[in-house]
């Protein structure tokens, strides 16, 4: 696609000039010579930049700029002015122009001013798009669990922190979509949320993925290459796996997170970053340490702000409410659909891969289905034989209650109901929870009402 620029000046002889110099350079040239004719051919011609005099007769450049800005907010203009008025150059920059340029110049000056300033804009218009990209590729967060909403509560106190934070939870319970959120509730919402998984790449590529390169410091290294530590100044850099990291890298990390400063690879001169670093694992940190595969110093740096993630099966009452954000996800040009049967199969499978598991089953069965109400055949296998397998145990472990003449407390049979659950368990509160049908927090709340120590 070939570049417009539009040079608006009243002097012929430069719009000439300008005109010749830059067709040489393979864009498409138009000229006014007055700040009127020039805002008509911005109306019109839609330029991809503009290069504006300061002193023009009838309308002065800055009037001509402020109205093409009100035109087009993004347009990149370059203004032209004498030694003798940097001042109102200056203030034209406060206006929002691009760059200024002083006569008399250079025409390979102009030529790299004018080539810098469509890259810079082409770049903001990347960002834009990817910034949008990023919102419509990550959910949000759905629930109204009492775990899910802890969670929730702690996400709003952490964000405006700079502090790290350490996300953990099994695989599938949202913790990128939880890092995202906290990047967008805080005040570096405008900038670059950039994500790495450090389990995917190998030792020799993830330290140039995070720190950058140098033009020749390896084979292939052909150009300078900013590395996400870069990319994410003053925005958030996402550590996914942060446990798979080698240790080589852990210690380049932690000094990274220590002193805010780095060096690309090849590199010697020291780079200062501005960024607020969210790590997340699917394993047990402790674990790890003890180990010997994961830093104890590394975790105490990044576990300032910890969230665990509750697992899909300890929020079972989010179910409904994530399956019906899924089915408009999948199908939004019809009202959601499915069946009660298939509902209560979904409420009552466990969920080994929680959430990211939910949302692809829901896509499945939306495909099966052809966008008709979802039954149970839509489903899984192994979550149709949910129902049967729940029914054969009821049927082997029905509850035989000795019903008396003078009637029973139904609150002493709930409690004595948590106690037994609690002693098969051997206090194990979630599996406690399930052997009840509750979740968690519901057997939270009743051993409170009951006065049963947990």
């Amino acid at each position: 696609m070939t570049r417009k620029i539009l040079v608006i000046d009243d002097e012929e002889h430069m719009c000439w000039a300008l005109e010749k110099g830059l067709r040489q350079e393979g864009y498409q040239v138009l000229t006014a010579t007055r700040g009127k004719q020039g805002l008509e051919l911005i109306r019109n011609e839609v330029p991809s930049l503009v290069i504006l005099d300061l002193k023009m007769p009838e309308m002065d450049g800055l009037e001509v700029l402020v109205r093409a800005k009100e035109m087009m907010p993004k347009l990149p203009v370059i203004m032209i002015t004498a030694h003798g008025t940097i001042d109102t150059a200056i203030e034209a920059m406060k206006l929002g122009a691009t760059d200024y340029i002083t006569k008399p110049f250079d025409l390979d000056e102009l030529k790299l001013v004018v080539k810098q300033a469509l890259m810079v804009n082409q770049l903001e218009v990347e960002v834009n798009f990817l910034r949008s990209e990023l919102s419509q590729k990550y959910d949000r967060i759905v629930g109204n669990s009492q775990a899910i909403q802890d969670v929730c509560t702690l996400i709003e106190k952490v964000a405006d922190s700079n502090a790290t934070v350490l996300i953990t939870g099994e695989s599938g319970t949202g913790k990128e979509v939880t890092a995202l959120t906290i990047h967008q509730l805080s005040s570096r919402r405008d900038k670059p949320f950039v994500p790495i998984n450090c389990a995917a790449l190998p030792e020799s590529l993830l330290e140039s993925e995070l720190f950058g390169h140098e033009k020749g410091a390896f084979t292939g290294a052909v150009a300078r290459k900013l590395g996400r530590f870069e990319l994410a100044n003053e925005g958030t850099l996402f550590l996914d796996e942060i446990t798979e990291m080698p240790l080589s890298m852990q210690v380049k990390l932690l000094r990274v997170l220590q002193e805010k400063t780095f060096e690309r690879v090849g590199g010697t001169e020291s780079i200062q970053v501005d960024v607020r670093v969210i790590a997340a694992t699917n394993r047990d940190p402790m674990e790890c340490i003890k180990k010997g595969t994961f830093r104890e110093d590394l975790y105490y740096r990044l576990n300032v702000l910890p969230i665990k993630l509750p697992p899909l099966r300890e929020r079972v009452e989010d179910i409904p409410l994530l399956v019906m954000h899924f089915l408009k996800k999948f199908n939004p040009s019809k009202e959601p659909a499915i069946s009660p049967d298939a509902m209560g199969l979904l409420s009552t499978y466990q969920w080994p891969g929680n959430i990211r598991e939910l949302q692809n089953v829901i896509e499945r069965a939306v495909i099966l289905s052809q966008g008709q109400e979802i039954k149970p055949y839509h489903l899984p296998k192994e979550i149709q034989k949910t129902d049967t397998n729940k029914g054969s145990e009821e049927q082997n472990t029905s509850l035989v209650i000795n019903f008396p003449d003078q009637g029973i407390s139904l609150e002493e049979l709930e409690k004595e109901l948590i106690l037994k659950a609690l002693e098969k368990s051997n206090g194990n509160q979630t599996k406690a929870s399930q052997l009840l049908g509750i979740t968690r927090s519901a057997l939270l709340y009743r051993a409170q009402k009951y006065q049963i120590k947990l």
